[in-house]
């Protein structure tokens, strides 16, 4: 179970990598500076995210513990924060700014589940 966050994170990490680079080379032209710390806000927060799930995978796997939780509400916050992020910064729709919170919240939720998981590890 644990080597699916250790590709999840793996993958988002690239991903990141990949969006930062497109928005450096790119979107520079076509975001203004605005529009462009929004995506760089996203590209940061997947990126740490994503080893974030690299973390549950291999604390599940050393500790024998069951982090699917909160390794899905990660990846969940992911989504929700980074992906709606990166819409708004391309389409502009400020409605968009109202999903951000909920991958907030999503990763909030998955890391204190993780604290509280490895502490209850006998």
């Amino acid at each position: 179970m644990y080597r699916q966050f250790i590709i999840a994170g793996a993958i988002n990490a690239l991903i990141a990598v990949a969006l930062g680079a497109f928005a450096a080379h790119g979107l520079k032209q076509s975001l203004n500076v605005y529009e462009l710390s929004i995506w760089q806000t996203a590209v940061d927060y997947q990126m740490a995210h994503a080893l974030g799930l690299l973390l549950i995978g291999l604390i599940a796997n050393s500790l024998k513990i069951n982090l699917n939780k909160p390794g899905w509400i990660m990846l969940s916050g992911i989504v929700l924060f980074s992906g709606s992020l990166y819409v708004l910064s391309l389409t502009g729709i400020k409605a968009l700014g109202m999903v951000t919170p909920f991958g907030g919240v999503c990763f909030l939720i998955a890391w204190g589940w993780l604290v509280v998981s490895v502490y209850k590890q006998k």
